[in-house]
């Protein structure tokens, strides 16, 4: 075969590769969400003269054509290999893996979305509370704090951010838990804390409100294997995580009530833990305001504990010092409805937020 006929069977093996990749896209029954990546996909755009010629209705089939590839998990798991064995990257969709965790960088430091967020906590001080009321705030430092000057990955200085915090927060009370936290204290696979290792962090944040309490507790472990979000985003070989989490016989009579939806549920949801996101099952994950009780301890102290995803876990733990905790989560709901749904009068105020959201505060209503 001469070298003419050779390029026109090359040539016409590329298209035909494109035709049928083209073809596939277009004519197969596509996912609408991408359970390993935890993120709806994007759908088929409709045409329009308009959006064709501004450019984007091509950008948008772009995006669909992406997500919607066949086999698309298994190319991104072949393009991470070839990036990390044969380029040698550092970092894979902002995430690299260092001390078998997966880490999200997250880079610059924003003091405007700092400042935002601290404004909207003013805002809540200042417009739903008294001088009678005792308010904290507390920042959960992300994994990057413990890992990224290590793996020679960009990183701010954390102690700008909290700086800043005490700067604009100079009315309430500021509690440091960055001492009490270590890397092994987080998912591997995951952004989020585990729940069992945070009585050290419980106890700090109950002395620091006022409540000197104890209690004991079982360790239960979910079955099934639990792949963090990270692990899909990143498309890096990983062991899976296991949850477990902590039960007293304080919590065994523990009402849960969804305010959001209006119905009881499980302070600890076993279904949610098989589900696409198994970090929900504590206390219901991602709602916007929870009511728990319990009417197994005898303070009448109460709590109002305004927390991102992080805190959905280590509320069940503060229990031990109040009969009642609300959990409210400005991210879906605004601050300027609370007032119809919480009566502020005596209870105790916690602001409770991660580095991320802090440095992401768009997310906040």
């Amino acid at each position: 075969m001469n070298d003419k006929w050779k390029n026109k069977w090359i040539c016409i093996l590329f298209v035909s590769i494109l035709g049928i990749g083209f073809l596939t896209v277009v004519f197969t029954k596509k996912e609408t969400v991408s359970l390993s990546e935890r993120r709806k996909l994007a759908s088929k755009p409709k045409f329009s003269i308009e959006s064709y010629l501004n450019g984007s209705y091509m950008r948008d089939f772009e995006a669909y054509a992406v997500d919607g590839f066949p086999k698309r998990d298994s190319f991104r798991r072949l393009k991470t290999f070839w990036e990390r064995m044969v380029l040698n990257k550092k970092d894979h969709h902002k995430i690299y893996k260092e001390q078998g965790h997966l880490v999200a960088m997250d880079y610059p430091y924003q003091p405007t979305s700092v400042k935002k967020a601290s404004k909207r906590f003013s805002w809540i001080i200042e417009e739903c509370l008294t001088e009678e009321n005792k308010v904290y705030y507390s920042v959960i430092p992300d994994k990057n704090y413990f890992l990224a000057e290590e793996s020679e990955h960009l990183m701010y200085q954390y102690e700008e951010l909290v700086s800043q915090l005490n700067q604009e927060m100079n009315h309430a009370k500021y509690i440091d838990l960055f001492p009490s936290l270590e890397i092994d204290d987080y998912y591997k696979t995951d952004a989020h804390w585990k729940q069992e290792n945070l009585l050290d962090v419980s106890q700090k944040l109950l002395k620091s409100m006022g409540i000197f309490t104890t209690c004991k507790y079982e360790k239960k472990k979910v079955k099934d294997d639990f792949y963090g979000v990270y692990a899909g985003q990143s498309a890096l070989p990983v062991s899976p995580d296991h949850i477990q989490y902590l039960v007293s016989k304080e919590m065994k009579n523990v009402q849960v009530y969804d305010m959001q939806n209006n119905k009881i549920i499980p302070l600890y949801d076993l279904r949610k833990a098989k589900g696409k996101d198994p970090y929900e099952m504590f206390v219901g994950g991602a709602l916007s305001l929870v009511q728990i009780k319990n009417p197994s301890v005898r303070t009448q102290k109460r709590l109002v504990l305004f927390r991102d995803s992080f805190g959905s876990s280590i509320a069940p733990l503060l229990l031990s010092g109040y009969q009642e905790i609300i959990l409210v989560d400005i991210r879906y709901l605004s601050p300027s409805q609370l007032k119809k749904y919480i009566d502020f009068t005596d209870q105790d105020i916690l602001f409770l937020y991660s580095t991320y959201v802090l440095n992401h505060s768009e997310t906040i209503k």
